[in-house]
């Protein structure tokens, strides 16, 4: 992968260890059945909590004592198009990362116009997660439908449209994050063969990260991969372990603090939500289950919730 800018900072000063005196339980606020659930976002605007179906194209809402609803389902000549990451915008409306390019909608869904054309972006490759960091640009990577290594690219979208490449040689693009300070950018490429999650230098002005990242967390070669990640209050990253059937809590240094068993292989991505930011939504996946596998998780793809006792920090809608 290539970077831009400057030297990777020193890691942050070590957090306490926290653990829960048991694992809170999760519950299925949304039993959506999804393929492949992604990214939930709270909008604080809206008191309502969106999140992407990503092969079937749709963007969920979930208003927490009202239920759920179907926001779109991004089409073109009958087929989906794949939407591998949403956030809300600052004016109303969302940002959409799409199989044929970044979209802006208003507050129903309605396209205000055709996609923004992304460089490297085909016919093979889609998004696949993305977040808004803390000055409202929206981030998202791709993956190859093959998963080939290296086809993928890590993208920012500015609020002028502007769409800049920030990494190449990506295999599959996942979990993004920032520090509460904006000084670190986490990022997650679960297709290597180590898969890690890394720091970068983050200049939240420009929007620039370091050349050089340094490697936060390790993974070993396995079925259970770092999938999505979400940072909280305390600055601790919470990652979504697939194929693990976990969501792990990590302090800003690395270290493990806390583990927290869920009902299903392959969860996705975690993100903190309601008005206090307490509660910590999760969403997951039955993609590439045979029916027997499915008959043994009727809860994947569905959304979660649990209260794990921390906040999460404020995610900013985009700016554009």
């Amino acid at each position: 992968m290539s970077g831009q800018d400057e030297e990777p900072r020193p890691a942050a000063a070590q957090s306490p260890p926290w653990e829960p005196a048991e694992a809170p339980p999760w519950e299925v606020v949304v039993p959506a059945g999804a393929e492949l659930g992604e990214r939930p976002v709270w909008d604080p605007a809206t008191g309502s909590l969106i999140w992407v179906d990503i092969h079937a194209g749709r963007l969920h809402r979930y208003r927490p004592g009202q239920g759920s609803d179907v926001v779109l389902e991004l089409a073109a000549d009958g087929h989906p198009v794949a939407v591998g990451a949403a956030a809300p915008r600052q004016g109303g409306g969302f940002v959409l990362a799409a199989a044929d390019g970044f979209r802006l909608t208003g507050a129903d869904g309605t396209p205000e116009a055709g996609p923004l054309p992304v460089p490297g972006l085909d016919g093979g490759i889609r998004f696949n997660d993305g977040a808004c960091d803390p000055a409202g640009r929206f981030w998202a990577g791709t993956v190859a439908n093959d998963v080939k290594p290296g086809a993928g690219a890590l993208y920012r979208l500015d609020p002028d449209g502007t769409i800049t490449t920030v990494l190449e040689g990506v295999t599959e693009s996942n979990g993004l994050g920032w520090s509460p300070d904006g000084d670190i950018l986490y990022y997650i490429d679960s297709g290597e063969r180590e898969p890690r999650v890394r720091a970068f230098d983050y200049d939240p002005g420009t929007g620039r990260i370091g050349w050089e990242p340094y490697d936060l967390i390790a993974f070993p070669a396995g079925t259970a991969v770092p999938d999505g990640l979400a940072v909280d209050a305390e600055g601790c990253l919470w990652v979504a372990i697939w194929g693990g059937g976990e969501v792990r809590r990590y302090a800003p240094t690395g270290g493990l603090l806390a583990t927290f068993p869920v009902p299903v292989s392959q969860p996705t991505c975690p993100g903190f939500g309601g008005p206090e930011l307490s509660d910590l939504y999760l969403t997951t996946a039955w993609e590439g289950m045979d029916s027997q596998q499915r008959a043994a998780e009727p809860l994947a793809g569905n959304l979660l919730r649990t209260r794990p006792g921390t906040r999460g920090q404020p995610v900013p809608a985009f700016g554009g």
